[in-house]
């Protein structure tokens, strides 16, 4: 079996006193997209702040391609091939969508290839060349959501880590913005690990899921196999084992981060 691209064992990271994960082991084969489900609070964004190098853990380990990155800086993460979209996008308000994309190539100094990849990333989202003149803060929320995918693509990761990337949407946009993300994984042979509001899209799209709880993972799987599972279907998509009805647990744990 092929050595997985990213791997986690045992990290612990914390917001000065409080920890905020603790012992998280996982695995991401290299062209897979894994999924990290959770509750509001669980963790799963101190995970991929960890992995970026916007948190430095206090134990484990992180190897991504047998290399390890824990402690490094993030702009050092990002020239090995590991770029991050983070929650609530984040785009420059006042640069055009093209110097956005230009500020997602920063590490590199083809001018040429950069030329060509930017247009590469509008095929994937026509609406964004429509408005490459455009200040990015008076984008839709949706087109941010496209553009700061788009961002993290300019800088040719191997690894794209996905924070969020439905949350605020529409489901039609949504729907779009997941089959955009597989389309990515298939075409360009991109690894995706993604924390996802919408557990539902998120395994339908996953190969392999985990679950977090209070910073631990509690649960691991193929996400066939989980959807399939009782506790998944009663508490993370929202319904019973008869796939009927609700349940109030799922109602006040539906905000997630």
């Amino acid at each position: 079996m092929d050595e997985p691209i990213l791997r986690l064992a045992n990290v612990e990271s914390a917001y000065g006193p409080v920890k905020a994960i603790r012992g998280v082991s996982l695995s991401v084969p290299r062209g897979s997209i894994v999924a990290v489900l959770g509750a509001n609070g669980a963790g799963k964004t101190t995970i991929l702040k960890t992995i970026s190098g916007i948190l430095d853990p206090q134990k484990g380990s992180i190897l991504f391609r047998g290399e390890p990155i824990e402690r490094r800086d993030p702009a050092y993460i990002v020239r090995r091939g590991i770029c991050h979209v983070p929650e609530g996008r984040e785009v420059f308000p006042l640069l055009s969508v093209r110097d956005n994309l230009l500020m997602g190539a920063y590490t590199r100094r083809d001018r040429d290839e950069t030329a060509r990849d930017i247009e590469a990333v509008f095929a994937y989202f026509p609406v964004l060349r429509q408005r490459a003149t455009q200040e990015a803060g008076q984008l839709s929320g949706g087109q941010q959501q496209m553009l700061a995918i788009s961002r993290a693509l300019m800088g040719r990761p191997e690894l794209m880590l996905l924070d969020e990337p439905s949350l605020g949407l529409s489901p039609r946009l949504m729907r779009e913005i997941f089959q955009i993300i597989v389309r990515i994984n298939r075409e360009r042979g991109t690894t995706v690990l993604l924390v996802g509001q919408n557990a539902a899209i998120a395994l339908e799209v996953a190969d392999r899921g985990y679950v977090l709880e209070v910073g631990r993972i509690v649960m691991e799987d193929s996400a066939a196999r989980l959807r399939e599972k009782e506790d998944v279907k009663e508490f993370y998509l929202g319904m019973k084992a008869a796939g009927v009805r609700g349940t109030r647990r799922w109602k006040k744990r539906k905000t997630w981060r």
